[in-house]
């Protein structure tokens, strides 16, 4: 029984497409569960580590953004601590993002590892990551306005708030089709229903909120 097992994966890899490199990065957007079947059956690791750096790196600068670095950072400060804290850092929290996706996918019956769907986030992190070129340009033009709490856009000009409202959109449309590529990368990897898989990748964020909801309300009361 083994051996037919065996036989039939060596047979589905034979029959399976050959993707280049140049496919995965393009046909990821069109194509996205043939890409993460690919990369799940060949476990394609090659650029995984890369882009784990890159994804930290644009975390790095969404929370510069959110928190409002710029009010106490120069414009150097944000980027070198965003650069390197991010990339050194950032992809710690995809890996524990990936085992919560592996443990609390258990509960599901789901057959994905730590290791294989943490290969499958770093490649569906690649709308996200290209937003770091749409960031470069609105740096360009507001600087360290863009970190402020309060920031002056006003003084750039109404052309360059017209680019940055669309660069902003197109921040926004990217970042979800990096969740719609998470969840079909996970039914992938866990053999699930897109249903099934929106839930898995909702459920480690609803095991780390609710302990910290029931603390919050805990300590109110006392």
């Amino acid at each position: 029984m083994e051996q037919e097992n065996l036989d039939s994966v060596i047979d589905n890899l034979e029959q399976q497409e050959n993707l280049s490199d140049n496919d995965i990065f393009t046909k990821i957007w069109t194509s996205p569960r043939k890409v993460f079947k690919y990369v799940n059956d060949r476990k394609y690791s090659k650029y995984e580590l890369i882009l784990l750096v890159f994804a930290g790196i644009s975390n790095g600068f969404d929370q510069a953004m959110s928190k409002n670095w710029g009010d106490n950072l120069p414009l150097w400060g944000i980027i070198l601590t965003a650069v390197i804290g991010g990339g050194l850092l950032g992809w710690v929290s995809l890996w524990v993002y990936s085992a919560l996706i592996s443990w609390t996918g258990k509960w599901l019956k789901g057959e994905g590892k730590t290791d294989s769907i943490l290969r499958i986030i770093s490649y569906a992190m690649i709308p996200s990551i290209a937003t770091l070129i749409l960031l470069i340009f609105q740096i360009g033009i507001l600087g360290n306005e863009l970190f402020k709490a309060n920031g002056d856009f006003a003084s750039a000009g109404y052309a360059a708030n017209i680019f940055i409202m669309f660069t902003g959109i197109l921040t926004i449309i990217l970042a979800i089709w990096t969740f719609v590529l998470c969840v079909i990368g996970v039914s992938e990897v866990q053999k699930f229903s897109i249903g099934k898989s929106i839930l898995n990748v909702l459920l480690p964020v609803l095991v780390i909120l609710i302990p910290i909801m029931i603390i919050v309300s805990l300590v109110k009361v006392f």
